[in-house]
């Protein structure tokens, strides 16, 4: 939910592993859910789908909301990464049914951005507007950042033209250092809104904002279409340059962030109940990958990715 991409990789495939060995199978659905989200939000549709579908062969039949509100998102956030808005719709609505075995009263307040994005995307704005109601009377009585960052956004993209502009401010005016996901999507909204509204040399700002911000995030389908609102812009912009998280696999990728933090390969070996030498043997093969011969500039390849 904070945007450390990286970090979130790490720990969900050790928590898998760790769940997995211990037994403990609603865990092991709920990380795997989580480990499907996470590969919705790189781009890696395949891989997010096959996960939700194995979270929902172990939750559906126990009734374990979270684990089925967890890869209902997963689903929602790879299709409207697709640019499927009318499906990412239709998922995204599920958690806020509460007839639907989706529906997790808590989970819901953290994807009201991604239903009213999609929603206005496939022109069905005026069909979240009561989810949207009962959610500003859910901000009245609790401090929920993550909720309230959402509904500000979800305010700007619902508003009337002559409205619009003030709302988007007061949007990106507040306090979103913790939340940098919601603040990239802001801007991407802003910048789409201006774009569309033929404000084009306003609208480049907010999207080469959003642009670089989904790059180090690493979220890299709503990269890209930031990179299509600014060339419908008419704005030329780069390629997003691979950073680690696309060469390594989720292990690898707990390896290197455990040998940045400076452990030492027993340390790590320990942490993850491996072998020191299996540890030297799987950063051997890393270094090549990340163009990196020693471990003072895997800490920099690494702090990139925070």
């Amino acid at each position: 939910m904070v945007g450390d991409l990286g970090a979130a990789i790490a720990a969900t495939a050790e928590s898998r592993r760790l769940a997995h060995e211990t037994s403990q199978t609603m865990m092991y659905a709920l990380m795997t859910a989580t480990a499907a989200k996470l590969a919705a939000l790189r781009g890696e549709i395949d891989t997010a789908l096959g996960l939700a579908e194995e979270a929902e062969r172990i939750g559906l039949p126990a009734g374990a909301r979270p684990v089925l509100a967890t890869a209902t998102t997963a689903r929602g956030l790879a299709a409207l990464g697709a640019g499927r808005f009318e499906e990412a719709f239709g998922h995204f609505r599920r958690l806020h049914d509460p007839a639907d075995p989706a529906f997790q009263i808590a989970l819901r307040l953290t994807a009201v951005g991604d239903l009213v994005d999609a929603a206005t995307h496939c022109g069905r704005p005026a069909d979240v507007l009561p989810v949207v109601a009962e959610l500003e009377e859910v901000a009245t009585v609790t401090p929920a950042p993550v909720l309230h960052a959402e509904l500000r956004l979800v305010r700007a993209l619902l508003a009337a033209d002559e409205d619009a502009d003030p709302l988007f401010a007061d949007a990106l005016g507040a306090d979103l250092g913790a939340w940098p996901l919601i603040r990239a999507r802001t801007h991407l909204a802003y910048g789409e809104w201006l774009r569309r509204r033929r404000r084009r040399v306003e609208s480049r700002d907010h999207l080469r904002a959003a642009r670089d911000m989904f790059d180090a995030l690493g979220a890299i389908p709503w990269g890209e279409r930031a990179r299509q609102e600014l060339r419908a812009a008419g704005e030329t912009s780069r390629r997003r340059a691979p950073d680690a998280r696309d060469q390594l696999t989720a292990h690898e990728l707990q390896i290197v962030r455990l040998a940045a933090d400076g452990l030492t390969n027993r340390e790590i070996g320990q942490r993850l109940y491996l072998s020191h030498r299996t540890v030297s043997s799987h950063l051997h093969r890393i270094f090549p990958k990340l163009g990196v011969t020693s471990r003072a500039e895997l800490r920099t390849v690494v702090g990139a990715l925070r």
